[in-house]
């Protein structure tokens, strides 16, 4: 599959088909493997999937791996493909980096589907005390290094805690490839202290603040949301979904079923035929 040279380094991506350009981002500890079930439900279109910055099969320039980083890396890479009208589909950090995308290149983006993402800036408070100690212990000096980098938790965890079903033991090897030593895990450590908790980080909860303002009236843009049950993972539960429902233009709500976090390895099925629906009714894969 393609590597593109980007910036200061290469990303890699997945792509099939022909069209409209539907783009699926994943997020933090996956890559591009994590759409493979999905794909294949989605029906026509140009199908791209690339990994993210420092993860999957593309490069790890040194650089601080922040949201910025990523989105400037994704940019170069619509811009060395030429990827103009676009549909967008995100999830985790994936949604956000769509979210973004089309907050700063409005008439690039035909719609949005997105899950399991961050919506909005969230304090402490909105996480379960076991979320709250995990994140909390990430963030802390050595005992996120310990986790992430020295003892390698935070992918393992995943794709068996995060899941309803852990993954086959040949799709664990292919999230744990890209991560063999500690310093490469780095991109990994980094996402994860991301999470705009608290106002903290400032400059990425501001990010996030423009993009909810854009979310918020771009009642022209298709969007869709598709919702989850029946686990603690769960980003985004009764509560987020209204407040998306509440806050975000143009917006379609679609119950997928019981899921972890990581629900395109739970529900792919569900997630692919709310997609390829929801693209058909607003005629995303004709549009000019």
């Amino acid at each position: 599959m393609p590597e593109i040279r980007v910036l200061d380094s290469t990303m890699h991506h997945e792509e099939s088909g022909s069209g409209i350009p539907l783009v699926f981002l994943h997020g933090n500890p996956g890559s591009s493997h994590v759409w493979r079930n999905v794909l294949p439900g989605i029906g026509g279109g140009r199908l791209l999937a690339p990994d993210l910055i420092g993860m999957g099969r593309s490069g790890k320039p040194d650089i601080a791996y922040r949201f910025a980083d990523h989105a400037r890396h994704l940019d170069a890479w619509f811009d060395a493909l030429g990827l103009d009208r676009v549909v967008l589909v995100g999830h985790d950090w994936g949604g956000a980096l769509a979210f973004d995308h089309a907050a700063r290149h409005p008439d690039r983006v035909l719609g949005i589907a997105f899950l399991e993402s961050i919506v909005k800036p969230m304090a402490w408070e909105d996480l379960s005390p076991k979320a709250r100690a995990r994140s909390e212990a990430i963030r802390a000096p050595g005992t996120g290094e310990e986790m992430v980098l020295d003892q390698n938790l935070f992918v393992r965890q995943a794709f068996t805690g995060g899941v309803l079903t852990p993954v086959a033991a040949a799709d664990m090897e292919t999230y744990l490839a890209p991560f063999p030593t500690r310093d490469s895990r780095r991109p990994v450590l980094e996402w994860a202290r991301q999470m705009p908790l608290g106002g903290d980080p400032a400059e990425l909860v501001a990010r996030i603040e423009a993009y909810d303002a854009w979310l918020a009236k771009s009642d022209d843009v298709p969007k869709l949301l598709m919702t989850f049950e029946g686990s603690p993972t769960l980003l985004i539960g009764p509560d987020m979904a209204r407040w998306c429902e509440e806050h975000i233009a143009a917006l379609e709500t679609v119950h997928c079923g019981a899921a972890g976090h990581h629900a395109p390895e739970d529900r792919p099925a569900e997630i692919a035929a709310a997609i390829s629906s929801w693209a058909d009714r607003h005629g995303l894969r004709q549009a000019a």
